[in-house]
């Protein structure tokens, strides 16, 4: 694949972002224009490796034929690359920006070299297409007179209803919010995935057929019951968005916030006004303190500088990581190392360093006598997360983000339906066939088996629209 030589003839360069200093001034995407010449030398670094690990299951979560179409990019061209691109990825304009690329991490020419920038060119083939005019809506077969509810329009419950309505069933998503698109829309910001891509998408799968009701929150406004009684079957893809708390001593404090309530509503803010309405919470001019790392934590580093925040601190509870994969992380899992991600490169430019404190535990908020948050008090901690004695310190702070991770799904929906739950909380559904404990009702992805990757929930969406049709029609021809 590729050029035979290129691997040792070319070093991996990724496209670059746009300048910390100026980027950080706007919710603008953080990305440069693709180049075409660019990405067709890093396409030739693809190996003719024989097992291509990328595509794996150690690799992508969708099977993306990435050396077949690092080759067409290669040899320029570009219209077949996105032919193969979408036969396993629904929607890779949003994978090419938001995924953390485990396939990078399984490539086989990572063993020795860097590993190729299959995730800047997978965007490059995405956003040619749609210049080109490449992606249209995509045809349904003839209707089979079967009704579908999907309740969630992330990523799992937009690929999902777009196999189902391919296959020719009248598909309607539910979406509690008043934008489509789940935690691609309110989730995660807009520098780092335009809502404009996901408004884009949308409308595509309108065209083809799909119907969808905003504001319509299953378990509260809208029947669970009912929807069952009226539809073949309804899948069940709404998250895990109970999020993980900090139950320590000052935790009222006003001030101390959940991540996702900060993006989302600075999200909605800016959609809606441009953040004129003044909906959102602001940390222009605080001492801001993201507690947790990750992509959330991340995203909310950079939505506080972009605000204008006077100080800005991550703490994480674990070490920090290896520059170079440690000895029990070997290839092809993903490496666990040292990473800058935009938000930190943002906060250096700002404030001349990295924002993470690592091996750090807070211990309690801190706050005055109306219940103001002041700040919080930390102690180290060892490999082993046992507290370090005399290692207290009090940071001062007027803003805390929560960014700790995902626990399970909320549960009025299976509530309502008397639906059982496994031992962690998550929707009670095989991988096998995604069926839940209720007659026609499936679940899929991070309801289903936790907090992931959008990769993983766009696979989940797809292989459980694979096993209701089979349930549905006795057989089935989705992939």
């Amino acid at each position: 694949m590729g050029k035979p030589t290129g691997f040792k003839e070319y070093d991996r360069e990724t496209e670059p972002y746009r300048d910390p200093a100026v980027r950080m001034i706007d919710f603008d995407e953080i990305y440069t224009e693709h180049n075409e010449s660019h990405l067709q030398t890093q396409g030739a670094r693809c190996m003719d490796c024989g097992v291509p690990f990328c595509q794996s299951n150690s690799g992508c979560p969708v099977y993306n034929l990435i050396p077949e179409w690092n080759d067409l990019v290669y040899n320029g061209r570009w219209k077949e690359a996105l032919d193969r691109l979408h036969t396993t990825n629904n929607f890779p304009e949003f994978t090419g920006r938001v995924c953390p690329a485990p396939c990078e991490g399984a490539c086989v020419l990572g063993i020795t070299s860097p590993a190729v920038t299959i995730k800047n060119i997978e965007c490059a083939i995405i956003d040619r297409g749609f210049d080109e005019g490449w992606v249209t809506p995509k045809s349904t077969a003839q209707s089979t007179g079967k009704k579908l509810a999907i309740i969630g329009s992330g990523p799992c419950g937009l690929a999902a209803a777009e196999q189902l309505n391919t296959a020719g069933h009248s598909v309607t998503v539910y979406e509690r919010a008043d934008r489509l698109g789940g935690l691609l829309m309110y989730g995660i910001p807009n520098m780092k995935l335009d809502k404009g891509i996901v408004e884009r998408r949308v409308q595509l799968m309108r065209d083809a057929g799909v119907e969808f009701v905003v504001n319509a929150d299953v378990g509260k406004n809208v029947d669970p019951a009912e929807l069952v009684a009226n539809n073949d079957a309804v899948l069940l893809a709404t998250g895990a968005t109970l999020a993980r708390d900090l139950p320590i001593p000052g935790r009222d404090a006003k001030g101390v916030h959940m991540a996702m309530e900060f993006l989302t509503a600075n999200t909605k803010s800016l959609l809606d006004s441009g953040l004129e309405d003044g909906n959102y919470i602001s940390a222009k001019g605080k001492k801001v303190i993201v507690i947790g790392g990750g992509d959330t934590g991340t995203d909310c580093i950079g939505t506080s500088l972009r605000h204008g925040c006077e100080s800005l601190v991550n703490f994480e509870l674990m070490p920090q990581p290896p520059n170079d994969r440690a000895s029990n992380n070997p290839w092809p899992l993903w490496p666990k190392i040292y990473r800058v991600d935009y938000g930190h490169a943002e906060a250096a430019d700002k404030f001349g360093d990295d924002p993470r404190v690592y091996s750090i535990m807070s211990k309690e908020f801190l706050k005055d006598d109306e219940g103001n948050l002041t700040g919080i008090v930390t102690i180290n901690v060892d490999e082993n997360i046992k507290e370090i004695p005399g290692s207290e310190k009090t940071w001062e702070a007027d803003l805390i983000m929560l960014s700790m991770g995902f626990l399970q799904p909320e549960h009025y929906i299976n509530e309502a339906l008397t639906m059982e739950t496994d031992g962690r909380g998550n929707f009670l559904a095989t991988k096998e066939n995604f069926r839940t404990s209720v007659p026609k009702v499936y679940a899929a992805a991070d309801c289903r088996r936790g907090q992931d990757l959008v990769v993983r929930a766009i696979n989940e969406g797809r292989e459980a629209a694979r096993e209701i049709d089979r349930d549905l029609m006795g057989s089935t021809q989705l992939p």
